[in-house]
């Protein structure tokens, strides 16, 4: 039995290098900022209650598994850009590119709003 039981954990113990890198071949690439940034900015909309932190929580991973990191990234730059930036530079994130972008996080946010709240 003892024969057995070591051969099972050094089994395990040789796979788990090819599971840490499988799961980090998922496209899960949100950085833990990212994802807190998102909680606490819907939190601050929905209430900070318990049930908020849920719902947020759900909500940024549906937008993780809809959206890549990459595209998040650039959807909140044009939304920062365009809040913040004045003039002739705001007009660079107000293209047709620049609303596609912003509209592919929406639906993502629509998507977590739908199936979190």
């Amino acid at each position: 039995m003892q024969p057995l039981l070591s051969g099972i954990v050094l089994a395990l113990t040789l796979s788990l290098p090819f599971a840490i890198a499988a799961a980090a071949d998922t496209g899960d690439d949100y950085p833990t900022q990212a994802r807190a940034e998102y909680v606490f900015a819907c939190m601050a909309s929905n209430g900070q209650t318990q049930q908020a932190l849920r719902q947020c929580s759900c909500s940024i991973d549906v937008i993780a598994s809809v959206l890549p990191y990459s595209q998040y990234e650039e959807a909140e730059t044009v939304l920062r850009m365009r809040r913040s930036g004045g003039g002739y530079l705001a007009e660079t994130f107000r293209t047709r590119t620049a609303n596609d972008i912003v509209r592919d996080l929406q639906q993502a946010q629509a998507e977590g709003e739908i199936r979190c709240f």
